[in-house]
């Protein structure tokens, strides 16, 4: 708990930013569903028959994973993309589900003799409904968007996968980098947020019971005007700060984190132009997605990557080939192939050193032969992609004990060293492999494309400002593999922050 506390007293400016995006998530995506939900669910009370089917969608919404939900609305036009607009859709869409359902609930719970009375005195549906139906259901609609609230809030956390901010930031790097300490400083603060949210309802909802709701309602009126300010005050901050800057993305891995780090610290430095990152955005075509859509302006790529997964052409040995033809179909799509960084970061088939050693194994083919006595584990990316895992089988007829069990990539390293898998496919740079006495097998049927590392970015945006091309280009040819390896080790193994490790590195080239 010392090391928790450390890190947040060390980055509190930080933890600040990520617990306020979180705050106007959840308050934002909360009030909408309100919005929506309460008028829905007096509809719905009014009229039973439409009520079931009303509340099986909204069912069905909440069976959907929410990290599903999410890469189901990336395609989506307006409410698509990366960042808070889709986070804010998702969100908007599990709250619903009991914001409609307190409020039917709150309606039919009504005593009938009660709107009898009303109709009786002469009130229209309309005066029933403001005067009796809903003060009186207000308690139960309060409760609805209690639990609405505590699911948003760790919902939220899973935003962070698509750039939207708040502390599932610190939850996805602590994942990325194996680091408990960061996964907590993350997590405990959400917990402690819900419990807060949560707390916070039930004692609205307590001053708004019938026995105390009419000294309250000043009071209640009065805080929803100052939540509702506070909400579009931080939106206007929020917004006031993304304008104009550079953005600048990453996918969900230690060493992409690092890279997305060195590309902003260098166009910060090179052009004192406001840079916004975007990073830990999840595997790459979310990546690719957010540059075609403008979210994103320059993120660094692997050339055999970009030419299998993002075009879809087979894949290729021939490095000048390989990088030729990408840059020509990135500059089909509009945006710029900057020069490589200056290593090549293919696909690693690594075992333990000691089995190595002790079977006499140096290749994947020899690998091949003890392989139906092993358990393979593969990150979801390397499952699915053209040049991935079934290839991979097929050139070297691998046929494991049973099917590979996929898993985060960042855990498949130390989940081979100890003894939970055989076999895994990680990266060539990877730190964690020299630290865990991991041994890298020989492709020598040379099945993987190249994949050099080449920062790519919007072509509007390079012709907009110059100085951002020679920012990137002064890049070109000066990270090694040695150089990479041994920042992915200090983040992996010493557990430093990848700004430090790529603020370090930047000092020390120039």
């Amino acid at each position: 708990m010392t090391d928790v506390v450390r890190f947040w007293l060390s980055h509190r400016q930080e933890l600040a930013t990520l617990v306020g995006q979180h705050v106007l998530l959840v308050a934002v995506s909360t009030a909408i569903a309100v919005a929506m939900g309460v008028p829905l669910g007096v509809f719905a009370a009014r009229r039973p028959r439409l009520a079931s089917p009303l509340v099986a969608i909204a069912n069905v919404v909440q069976t959907v994973p929410s990290l599903a939900m999410f890469g189901f609305l990336l395609p989506v036009p307006l409410v698509g993309g990366i960042g808070a607009r889709a986070a804010l859709a998702v969100l908007v869409l599990y709250a619903l589900l009991p914001i409609v359902r307190s409020t039917i609930i709150g309606i039919n719970g009504i005593d009938r003799s009660v709107r009898e009375a009303g109709v009786a005195m002469g009130m229209t549906q309309r005066e029933l409904l403001r005067q009796v139906e809903f003060p009186l259901a207000l308690p139960s609609i309060i409760a609805g968007v209690r639990v609405a609230a505590v699911v948003g809030v760790g919902s939220a956390t899973i935003a962070a996968a698509i750039g939207a901010g708040g502390l599932g930031q610190y939850i996805y790097r602590g994942l990325s980098m194996v680091d408990t300490t960061v996964i907590l400083a993350g997590a405990i603060p959400a917990a402690c947020l819900a419990l807060v949210v949560d707390g916070g309802l039930l004692w609205l909802e307590g001053l708004l019971s019938p026995r105390r709701r009419a000294g309250s309602r000043r009071a209640a009126a009065m805080a929803a005007g100052v939540l509702a300010a506070l909400v579009l005050a931080a939106s206007a901050v929020a917004t006031a700060r993304s304008s104009g800057a550079i953005v600048v993305g990453s996918k969900n891995f230690t060493e992409q984190l690092i890279l997305g780090e060195i590309v902003a610290q260098a166009i910060e430095r090179e052009t004192g132009l406001p840079v916004r990152r975007q990073l830990n955005l999840g595997g790459t075509l979310i990546c690719d997605r957010a540059l075609r859509s403008g979210d994103i302006d320059v993120y660094v790529e692997y050339t055999g990557t970009a030419l299998t997964t993002v075009f879809h052409r087979p894949p290729s040995n021939d490095r000048e080939s390989v990088m030729a033809t990408v840059r020509r179909l990135y500059a089909d799509s509009g945006s710029t192939l900057l020069p490589p960084l200056g290593f090549d970061n293919t696909f690693a088939i690594l075992v333990r050193g000691s089995d190595a050693r002790g079977e006499g194994l140096r290749t994947i083919e020899d690998a091949a032969r003890v392989a139906p006595q092993w358990r393979a584990g593969f990150g979801y990316e390397f499952l699915e992609r053209p040049d991935g895992y079934r290839g991979l089988a097929k050139a070297y007829g691998l046929a494991f004990r049973g099917p590979p069990q996929a898993m985060d990539l960042t855990l498949t390293y130390r989940a081979l060293a100890s003894g939970q898998v055989d076999l895994i496919a990680g990266d060539a740079t990877a730190g964690l492999i020299k630290s865990l006495d991991l041994f890298q097998l020989e492709d020598n049927r040379r099945y993987f494309p190249p994949y050099d590392a080449v920062p790519v970015a919007r072509a509007s945006v390079l012709l907009r400002y110059p100085r951002v091309r020679a920012a990137l280009e002064r890049l070109a040819h000066r990270i090694s593999a040695a150089d990479m390896r041994e920042m992915n080790h200090a983040a992996d193994a010493e557990r430093e922050n990848p700004d430090e490790i790529a603020r370090r590195f930047l000092d020390g080239r120039h």
